[in-house]
Formats: C-alpha cells, sequence, structure tokens
C-alpha cells in the first residue's frame, strides 16, 4: 500500500472538497416565476426577495400590492417559501439558472402540484419587450365567464388601467373581485396574472375594439373561457339583495366556541345595545382577507363608540384542531383583536349552524346588527383594494349606516 502523508492527504480533501458544488445563493431582488398547469399554459408572476433584520423575506407583487411573507427557508440549495394561510407551499431548488421545484396547496382529501421555475434579475411578466398596443383597454367592461365543459356562467365587470403596453386592474362579480392583476397588452393581446400565496391564476384575451375573448386558467387544472364588451355602465346585482332570512325572521341566534374554548352569543352582556357587525369568512379565502384587514382597522376605530365585531369562520377541516391551528394564523396576520368562532365546516354549514337564515351564497358577507339585535342589512361579498373606487364607495356606505345606526 502506498503512503500518503497527513499534508499531502489534507491537500487532497481541499482539492476535492473545491471542486464539489459550489452553493447557490438566495439573491436579493425582483424575480419572475412561473407556475405550469396540467394543460402546460404558465402562469407567470413576480417577487422580490429582501432581507430584513437579517432574515430573507419574500415579497409577491400583482400590480400595486406588495404581499409580504416572512415564511422564507434556505436549506443548503433548498429553497422553502410558505403561505400559511392558504396551506400553500413552494419547494425549489437553487441552482446556477435560478429556481426549479414545484408549488403544493395542501386540501382536506388531496394535494395540489404545479410545476414552479423562477429567473432573477427579471422584472417583465408576460414578454420582455411587447409589442406596441393597438388598443386601449382602459375602463369598465361587461363579462361573462363560462366554465370549461359546463353550463355555469358567472357574471362579471372588467375595470382597467393601462399605461403604454402595462396594464392594470380586476374583475368584480356579485361575490367577490379577483384581488390585483397585473400584465400587458402585447399588440392585440391581453395578458393579466396574479399570484398572492392562493391559486395563481392567468386571463388571457384577444382584444378587437371595444370587444374581448380569452381564456381564464386558475390553479392547476381550471379552465374558463370569457367574453367582455366596453360597458362604462355596467352593473352587477344589488350586493344587499343576494342573501336573506326566512320570512318572519328579524334577529339570529347563535352560540359557538372561539379560539379559547369560550362560548360566545348574541345574548352576551358585551353585544346588549350596541351595533354589531358579523363577519362570515374561511382562512381559506383571498376576499375574506381583504376584508379582514379592513374590519381590523375598522374595530379599532368603532369599538369605544358601541361597536362590536364577531367573525364567524367557517374552514375546510371538520377536526376542531385543524381548524383552530387555521384561524389562529388569520388572527396573528391581521391582529384581529374582535373574536373569530370556530362555526362550522365550509359553506354547507352555514343554514345548518343559522337556521334563521334562507340562504347563502358567498365568503365574504357581512351582516348588520342594530342595536335591539334586529338585522339592519346583509351584503354579499366584498370589494377590495383591487376594484378601486368600489372599494371606496363600500367602505363610505358601510360607515355610514354604522353612523346612522350608533345616532339612532
Amino acid at each position: 500500500m502506498r503512503y500518503i502523508s497527513p499534508v499531502a492527504f489534507l491537500i487532497i480533501c481541499i482539492a476535492v472538497i473545491g471542486c464539489g458544488r459550489q452553493p447557490v445563493d438566495l439573491q436579493n431582488g425582483i424575480w419572475r416565476g412561473t407556475f405550469q398547469t396540467d394543460s402546460t399554459i404558465e402562469i407567470p408572476f413576480n417577487f422580490e426577495i429582501y432581507d430584513s433584520a437579517g432574515v430573507k423575506q419574500i415579497a409577491f407583487i400583482n400590480g400595486k400590492e406588495r404581499l409580504n411573507i416572512n415564511e422564507v427557508e434556505v436549506r443548503d440549495d433548498s429553497v422553502f417559501f410558505k403561505t400559511p394561510l392558504y396551506e400553500t407551499e413552494i419547494r425549489a431548488q437553487l441552482n446556477n439558472d435560478g429556481l426549479e421545484g414545484i408549488w403544493l396547496r395542501k386540501l382536506p382529501n388531496l394535494t395540489q402540484r404545479m410545476p414552479f421555475k423562477a429567473t432573477h434579475e427579471s422584472d417583465w411578466r408576460f414578454v420582455k419587450e411587447p409589442k406596441p398596443s393597438s388598443a386601449d383597454v382602459s375602463g369598465r367592461w361587461s363579462v361573462i365567464f363560462s366554465k370549461a365543459n359546463s353550463n355555469d356562467t358567472t357574471l362579471a365587470i372588467g375595470e382597467f388601467e393601462q399605461d403604454s403596453s402595462m396594464v392594470y386592474g380586476t374583475f368584480l362579480t356579485n361575490y367577490g373581485d379577483y384581488r390585483f392583476l397585473s400584465g400587458e397588452l402585447d399588440g392585440d393581446v391581453l395578458r393579466l396574472s396574479a399570484y398572492g400565496g392562493m391559486s395563481p391564476s392567468m386571463f388571457m384575451a384577444t382584444v378587437d375594439g371595444n370587444v374581448m375573448t380569452g381564456d381564464l386558467y386558475s390553479g392547476p387544472s381550471s379552465h374558463s373561457t370569457w367574453e367582455a364588451e366596453r360597458d362604462p355602465d355596467a352593473e352587477l346585482a344589488d350586493a344587499y339583495s343576494l342573501t336573506k332570512l326566512k320570512e318572519g325572521y328579524n334577529t339570529l341566534s347563535f352560540e359557538f366556541q372561539d379560539t379559547e374554548g369560550n362560548l360566545v352569543s348574541l345574548d352576551d352582556e358585551r353585544y346588549q345595545d350596541k351595533v354589531v357587525v358579523l363577519q362570515f369568512l374561511g382562512s381559506w379565502c383571498p376576499n375574506c382577507m381583504d376584508e379582514t384587514a379592513y374590519l381590523s382597522s375598522f374595530y379599532k376605530k368603532y369599538r369605544d363608540r358601541g361597536v362590536e365585531v364577531i367573525a364567524l369562520a367557517y374552514e375546510r377541516y371538520a377536526e376542531i384542531e385543524k381548524a383552530k391551528k387555521a384561524v389562529s394564523n388569520l388572527i396573528d396576520r391581521f391582529d384581529m383583536t374582535y373574536p373569530v368562532l370556530l362555526t362550522g365546516y365550509t359553506n354547507k354549514q352555514v343554514l345548518e349552524s343559522l337556521p334563521a337564515m334562507e340562504s347563502f351564497n358567498a365568503f365574504p358577507s357581512t351582516i348588520i346588527i342594530n342595536k335591539e339585535g334586529e338585522v339592519h342589512s346583509i351584503h354579499t361579498g366584498f370589494n377590495g383594494p383591487a376594484t378601486g373606487q368600489a372599494y371606496v364607495d363600500y367602505i363610505t356606505q358601510f360607515e355610514q349606516t354604522i353612523n346612522e345606526l350608533l345616532n339612532e
């Protein structure tokens, strides 16, 4: 056997290590990511990696919105982006070209998956150098979404702003909005997308004057077609007319547990002679997050004036501990200082848990109760910040109603 001196052995070891794979850093800056659907359609989005107090953070960028997430973990060449509210996660491997891995969404009975890739220093979304726009899509559009291979249709309103080829906006429906969308008009092709931790979505359409026709892709497999016509007077159904109590009822009665196991009822002394806002939500619901962000600040402003807020949470899990964990994430995220009650399992149990209600159409929904304990109004859906003036109008009307009831 040939003898190797300790010094020579050390030199060989260093050489071997030096020739091995060099560590790759998760670089700060703007990234361009893509998810691939089951039909191989790529849904792009942008995000920023940055440091906060020496810890890596990620912000999903959609138009005017930055959704900051601090659940970033880097282990060697593996990276994990977690969004606890929606129970989604991106698992990827760092390489010299960027990131490559998979997006996961955990549901009670299955786990959805989509391939994921991302490249650094890429602030463009769909097309790096789009062709000059052949139209201007700014303004209000009347829209019909049609579910693929189904007779299901949904009426909507498209609201867009265009700056050269860049386009921002959203779609409003009777049950909520599609939140912040951003993209561009490439010649006569409109492309918009969004990712904020829930299912990624992408809208594509060909623009022909005052008409658009296209496709909507959401998550791994959801596909709809859509048609739009420019209509500055487009309107949706009155959001206060969609959800009602049964005939002969003007009050609600319930008793549910909060996250600490305490029973809460409208008959409690805390709610007597108060204006009470009931918020129907689920931690899985993006529009509910927008409403929660607003109501959290609203409550801090109005609670000393005689207003109480109660959130009725309907989670995806029938198991109480799993539901409690999901709700606790929600409370922490939005610093909720009003009670969140564990009331049921998805929207199928809303009518079972509240027998006085004749119908229930969407999360979120909001009920305002006057100081006498009577239901004053029920609002279906929520126009979030992405809807612009619609959001301002709703908040203005909501707070005007609260002030009127306080002054009765």
